[in-house]
């Protein structure tokens, strides 16, 4: 069939429609970000506007960019078949219609905005069920397997605190607010993408670098530390209790140490000595995961409270470690699916392009410089409050952020 390759992979056209949907809203989140850049200067992250934009890049892009690279990676990484492709497919829908309708609610009238939500739930719980299904036919797990068993779990959980949130909007509050605000963004950024970015790159870093003969041994060290840090943090919301807050901090620094020096090996036994450049923006980004991790331990042990401080680590860290890490990930998966697709089966029949003649390498190096300026002029700005600043830096991420479209979506016109 087209599309089709090994019996364990999956029809190509499904996760590309969650990527080409999520390269869509990460151009509306910037710009709606950027229509907002005078709340983000004043440290207003709690309005309309942010509210939207945020979603529109954590759900719409960063989420959904996630469960397509899942339907392409797991039958991959597992050697099992996705349980039902027809299922995925409305799933997609189901989940871009909740999505869309839930951040546009947020922005324009957040006490309706539960009404979106319930359908992005509902589609994310189809797509936990679908993982479910396909992981339970995996017939031996691996440390991988616990990576996104864990990124899962957090996933569930996280939209389980999104969904009080948006009801303490719309009807009478039940719950403290702040401590569920801070469980949400905990669980969907560390315990989600970190853990499922940790999962996969476990099999991306030594797939694009042709490393062999590594040893893995900080995996599952990596992994216990990380969820324990975690499971305090979220605890030491609930519990006020700064002590058990920097134990979390010390503990996911740590975690991330553990799954850096499991990096460094996979990539001192490679074949490949130059690295691709998309991919080595992804590497780069672990190095901001592993600095943001260290700064916001420091931060805790030096019981630094500042709710403008902590916002802008919490910016960072999302920008700079994980949006970073899908970036460059995204510029390397989507030829290679296209590529597949298109032309696997025509080769030694007639010329086909090359997969790296699909990559723009020298546009790859404009755009990730470009990115990684702003979002470190955003940070400085907003740490200082600077409007001309966050504007001009905003302004210049959403720019890089159009192009980057631009430049993803001209390979599926080769």
């Amino acid at each position: 069939m087209p599309g089709m390759t090994m019996k364990s992979e999956t029809n190509i056209k499904l996760p590309l429609s969650f990527i080409i949907f999520g390269i869509i809203a990460f151009v509306v989140a910037q710009s709606t970000l950027f229509f907002g850049h005078d709340f983000i200067a004043n440290g207003q992250f709690r309005v309309p506007p942010i509210w939207s934009g945020s979603h529109f890049l954590l759900l719409g892009f960063a989420v959904m960019i996630a469960m397509g690279a899942m339907y392409q990676l797991v039958p991959v990484a597992f050697l099992t078949p996705i349980w039902n492709e027809k299922f995925g497919a409305v799933q997609f829908i189901v989940t871009a219609l909740g999505i869309t309708s839930f951040a546009i609610l947020l922005g324009v009238h957040a006490s309706y905005a539960i009404y979106g939500g319930a359908i992005a739930i509902i589609g994310i719980l189809m797509f936990l069920f679908q993982m479910l299904k396909t992981l339970q036919a995996q017939s031996k797990k691996n440390v991988m397997s616990y990576f996104v068993i864990g990124a899962l779990s957090a996933l569930f959980l996280a939209i389980i605190a999104g969904f009080t949130l948006a009801w303490n909007f719309s009807f009478t509050p039940f719950v403290s607010q702040d401590p569920m605000l801070f469980t949400h963004i905990t669980l969907g950024v560390a315990g989600w993408f970190t853990l499922l970015i940790f999962g996969f790159s476990y099999k991306l870093v030594p797939m694009f670098s042709l490393s062999h003969g590594f040893s893995m041994k900080w995996a599952k060290p990596a992994f216990l530390t990380y969820v324990i840090g975690l499971v305090l943090l979220i605890g030491s919301y609930w519990l006020e209790t700064h002590s058990i807050q920097t134990v979390g901090w010390i503990l996911l620094c740590g975690g991330f140490t553990f799954f850096g020096l499991d990096v460094r090996e996979i990539l001192t036994k490679r074949l490949r000595r130059k690295l691709d450049k998309p991919f080595a923006f992804a590497v780069f980004a672990i190095g901001i995961g592993f600095f943001v991790h260290l700064i916001a331990a420091i931060l805790s042990i030096a019981q630094v409270k500042s709710p403008t401080v902590w916002s802008w680590v919490v910016f960072f860290y999302i920008m700079g470690w994980v949006i970073a890490s899908i970036l460059g990930y995204l510029y390397k998966i989507i030829p290679f699916l296209w590529w597949t697709y298109k032309y696997s089966e025509r080769i030694g029949k007639e010329k086909v392009p090359t997969l790296k003649e699909m990559i723009n390498e020298k546009a790859s190096v404009i755009l990730f410089t470009l990115f990684i300026i702003s979002i470190i002029g955003l940070t400085i700005g907003g740490l200082y409050s600077i409007g001309i600043v966050v504007f001009l830096f905003q302004g210049l991420l959403t720019i890089t952020s159009v192009l980057y479209a631009i430049s993803v979506l001209k390979i599926f016109f080769i």
